[in-house]
């Protein structure tokens, strides 16, 4: 995949502010700006409906323990929030310094865990550490079996009745044994990627 580029003005953008003789004027207000996703970051960001989806794949969402190891922009981070995630029960990681220092500049995230490390590094040192009963992503498509395979390796019930459950937004051409396709998504699903073709896939590892 094509990696893409969002850009921002180089300056922040201000209304004009007419002045009248004997009235204070009005202080400039600046213009949000949008989030810069360079293209060495391999990141196209989640839509927020398509985000919302695979979160509501898990079901209720609360006090679970909950991994996002190539958290970009926040975009999966705010659908769970949004669902009733528990900030405090979220552990991302994001290895781009730029992304990971916006997402722990995001108030709306209160506070949500948040790593700056490569994920196949993280999994390799947490293996057998730890374990997560969920996991959702959007991982890098150039190295989508790599990050699949990473996060396969840490899911784990965590003393949990209900089965682990990975949800991932990967390549249509992807396979994984124990994968099941939940959606196919449209070509444009990526306004910086419109003719890639998607699916929602959903891995379960029951308890032992």
């Amino acid at each position: 995949m094509r990696p893409g580029l969002y850009t921002r003005p180089a300056k922040p953008l201000s209304i004009p502010v007419e002045r009248r003789r004997g009235v204070a004027p009005l202080a400039p207000r600046e213009i949000a700006a949008p989030v810069i996703v360079d293209k060495a970051t391999e990141c196209h960001v989640t839509p927020p409906d398509v985000a919302e989806r695979m979160v509501a794949i898990f079901g209720d969402c609360g006090d679970v323990m909950t991994l996002e190891p190539s958290a970009g922009t926040g975009a999966l981070l705010t659908a769970l929030l949004n669902a009733g995630q528990s900030p405090f029960e979220i552990c991302a990681i994001e290895r781009e310094v730029s992304l990971y220092r916006g997402l722990t500049l995001r108030k709306d995230l209160h506070g949500a865990g948040c790593i700056s490390q490569c994920f196949l590094e993280y999994a390799e040192e947490w293996k057998g550490r730890g374990d997560f009963p969920r996991i959702i992503m959007n991982p890098p498509f150039r190295k989508v079996k790599q990050h699949i395979a990473a996060a396969v390796s840490l899911m784990g019930q965590q003393g949990h009745r209900e089965s682990a459950q990975l949800v991932a937004l990967v390549p249509i051409t992807f396979e994984h044994p124990d994968a099941q396709t939940v959606e196919e998504l449209p070509p444009g699903t990526f306004s910086t990627a419109p003719g890639v073709r998607t699916k929602i896939i959903l891995i379960e590892k029951p308890g032992t």
